[in-house]
């Protein structure tokens, strides 16, 4: 059964001075989902309240403003907050996520509502039938869909801001690109929006807008969450990924999903042991000033840590041409017929982009797929040495929107380039992967990558808590 929906237009150009919303909703949603489920245990709100406030604050004049949102079902989020307090009352319903708002990315599918994928090639696309796999298993917990954030186009960037629905903004100065693909569900978590979101993450995209925005997000090891009604990017790549407030949010998150190997779920039952990481030297171009804002945060935590490198024969410069390979042939696979037929619908920098993909793809003869198979080596031996390998997500701040150049350890560079460079040979070999806030330059938020083997992931969000001096 469809379910009745409410369209938000693209945000107008907002000015840098734009305040962030500081409603009631945004405080609570600044605390963790831990917090909200006891208030819900306790009886201190109910499930309509959350869901009240949290559509009071994406209808207010600044929450529209920053367009973290391309769809908002306002009707049925309402109906299952009815439904989630009547089942608690009768003594149903007890898991942390009962009743708690989320926003799901617009590249996977919400059972009654459209999927767009920011792209004008699917405007008149009529509701989905049925929930992607991840959205049922959030439901199936008592997970609440408010509504579907805003993407860059077929998530097909890493700013933010080439979207047929217009650009999220950054809550800290909305003037700044988000990052993306999974912008606007970084911003909404940012803002205080919701307390967390999916997004979909294929070469650092649930990372760097989670970096940018200053929240925490977390890419499972490949294949650990379905794609299954998800639009796919490039599926040998593609991840869905969880953003929250914190990394025990996020694990808490994709154990619902069903993410996580058992060990992973808590405690291993193995005599503890400190862990050894590993600093991976970012290569140029990165801000100086964002590395050591990023490993100062993680040495304050844990003491000086090692600095590692990839072999000499696999460098940075091989992960990206691998990366951009086997990206642009899964891409095209995908989109040739579209780009064939009706060009002109896509936006024209995405456009550009797959133009240069198609040429990419066909000449390619199986390098990019042979780097990746010794990338995937490489990291296996890292691993085996650190249990945690750490760096910056993102090697600058938040660009302005719309810019594509900056200034970074005093040249130019390729502001999509930049953002991509430190992420993306993570999905090439598939280990799970954070991003979590390290401190902020400027008023913008830098982050700090952790990389783990699957079954770390608990690890690595202990080691998250004593950066971020919380609880998770």
């Amino acid at each position: 059964m469809s379910v009745a929906t409410t369209p938000i237009p693209a945000a107008a150009p907002v000015p840098g001075s734009a305040a962030v919303p500081t409603s009631s909703a945004d405080r609570r949603a600044g605390r963790s989902i831990r917090d909200i489920a006891d208030d819900l245990r306790t009886g201190r709100t109910t499930s309509v309240d959350l869901v009240e406030r949290f559509l009071d604050a994406v209808a207010s004049p600044g929450g529209r403003a920053l367009n973290a949102f391309a769809y908002v079902d306002a009707h049925g989020a309402r109906a299952a907050a009815r439904e989630a307090d009547r089942l608690r009352a009768a003594g149903h319903g007890g898991g942390l996520l009962h009743g708690v708002p989320v926003a799901v990315k617009d590249m996977i599918d919400v059972a009654g509502m459209p999927t767009r994928a920011g792209s004008a090639h699917f405007a008149g696309r009529g509701p989905a039938d049925a929930d992607a796999d991840c959205v049922g298993r959030l439901r199936r917990a008592g997970a609440i869909v408010v509504g579907k954030t805003t993407t860059h186009e077929f998530a097909y960037g890493p700013t933010g801001d080439r979207s047929a629905d217009g650009p999220s903004r950054n809550p800290h100065a909305p003037d700044r690109m988000s990052g993306g693909s999974s912008g606007g569900s970084a911003v909404a978590v940012a803002a205080g929006l919701v307390p967390y979101a999916l997004g979909t993450d294929t070469g650092g995209s649930v990372r760097i807008p989670a970096a940018l925005c200053g929240v925490t997000g977390f890419k499972p090891a490949h294949g650990a969450v379905a794609t299954q009604g998800v639009v796919p990017l490039a599926p040998s790549l593609d991840h869905v990924g969880v953003i929250a407030r914190d990394a025990r949010d996020c694990l808490l998150v994709a154990r619902a999903l069903g993410a996580l190997p058992g060990a992973a779920a808590g405690s291993t039952g193995l005599p503890y042991r400190p862990l050894r990481i590993g600093w991976l030297a970012p290569a140029d171009p990165v801000d100086p000033a964002v590395a050591a804002a990023v490993r100062g945060a993680l040495e304050r935590a844990v003491g000086p840590v090692a600095e590692v490198s990839w072999p000499a024969r696999h460098t940075w410069s091989d992960a990206m041409h691998a990366f951009t390979a086997v990206q642009s042939r899964e891409v095209i696979a995908y989109h040739g017929e579209r780009l064939d037929q009706a060009p002109e619908l896509f936006d024209p920098e995405v456009l550009r982009r797959l133009r240069v993909a198609a040429a990419t793809a066909a000449a390619d003869v199986g390098e990019g797929d042979r780097l990746r198979a010794a990338l995937r080596s490489a990291a296996r031996d890292l691993c085996s040495r650190f249990d945690v390998l750490a760096s910056p997500t993102a090697p600058i701040t938040a660009p302005r929107c719309g810019a594509r150049e900056v200034i970074a350890n005093g040249r130019v560079v390729d502001v999509r380039e930049a953002l991509l460079s430190l992420t993306s040979v993570w999905n090439l070999v598939g280990l799970p992967a954070f991003s979590i806030p390290a401190g902020s330059l400027g008023g913008l938020p830098v982050g700090l990558h952790l990389v783990v083997r699957p079954g770390g992931e608990h690890r690595a969000a202990e080691l998250a808590a004593r950066i971020s001096g919380g609880d998770g």
